[in-house]
């Protein structure tokens, strides 16, 4: 049987981490913890429910996985986000994959929580994520904040029963301070990595995600949530553009309009 380690990164997650280490107790050999220097009780609850605690100045949501995978004692491993925690089909399918003298990688469905409800359509479900891997063969990818466990090509992918639930967002107002700061960042990384879009990406994208979302994969049989989450989704892909855009015109030397100077300072 695979040595299975469990590794979450941390930022003021006290609400959520004790239910994340809950749902892995059956089938961690150990969990791992790395912190950013939370400032609520986010340490004193991992070390009281038996994590391994490390803390490291956060540099990236990427960098900081990478850190905290290699911590692990063991090769085996799980990644998670503090507010997520495995549903019990999930767990019961990891333990049997820890048996799988094979090596695979394995991939689940992510559902997401928002006010008061899992959503199961739209662009938000059924989210597939590879999040068990052995870690001599693969790493944690991506552009900032949207990472992604990236393997070598000859590595085979299984999929899970089951769901990783992801408690996301309780009240609208959590959901747009997020978008907000997503887009930015991800505007950021885009243009760090020398990505650029065209002026017609600020429209065309937006339009493409409600519709994709709402109609196509049928968000609207989510009801007012599901409704609130495609205007939100086309929102975050204009922001994101738009800042983009601005970014690169203002690297050429041109004048983009009022707040641009702001927003390169926020994400310098």
């Amino acid at each position: 049987m695979k040595a299975l380690s469990v590794v979450i990164i941390t930022y003021n997650e006290a609400r959520n981490i004790g239910r994340c280490i809950h749902s892995v107790k059956s089938i961690a050999d150990e969990v791992v913890v790395l912190d950013s220097y939370s400032s609520d009780d986010t340490v004193a609850v991992a070390t009281a429910l038996g994590a391994v605690v490390e803390q490291h100045t956060f540099y990236g949501y990427t960098t900081q996985k990478n850190r905290a995978i290699q911590l692990a004692s063991h090769n085996f491993i799980l990644s998670l986000d503090a507010d997520e925690a495995l549903s019990p089909e999930l767990s019961a399918a990891i333990a049997k994959a820890k048996t799988d003298p094979e090596g695979y990688a394995y991939r689940m469905n992510r559902c997401n929580w928002y006010m008061g409800r899992f959503i199961r359509h739209g662009l938000w479900y059924p989210d597939r994520k590879i999040r068990l891997f052995d870690r001599r063969d693969g790493y944690c990818g991506g552009l900032n904040p949207h990472d992604r466990i990236e393997l070598r090509d000859s590595v085979p992918v299984r999929h899970l029963p089951g769901d990783l639930l992801h408690y996301t967002y309780h009240t609208p107002e959590e959901y747009i301070e997020r978008n907000e700061e997503v887009s930015r960042t991800a505007a950021q990384s885009l243009f760090d990595n020398g990505i650029k879009r065209s002026k017609f990406k600020i429209i065309l994208s937006p339009l493409w995600a409600f519709v994709n979302g709402y109609l196509l994969r049928l968000g609207f049989l989510d009801g007012r949530r599901g409704w609130t989450i495609a205007l939100h989704c086309a929102r975050q892909c204009y922001m994101k553009y738009r800042w983009l855009y601005m970014l690169q015109k203002q690297a050429e030397g041109q004048a983009v309009g009022p707040g641009t100077k702001t927003m390169v300072q926020t994400n310098s």
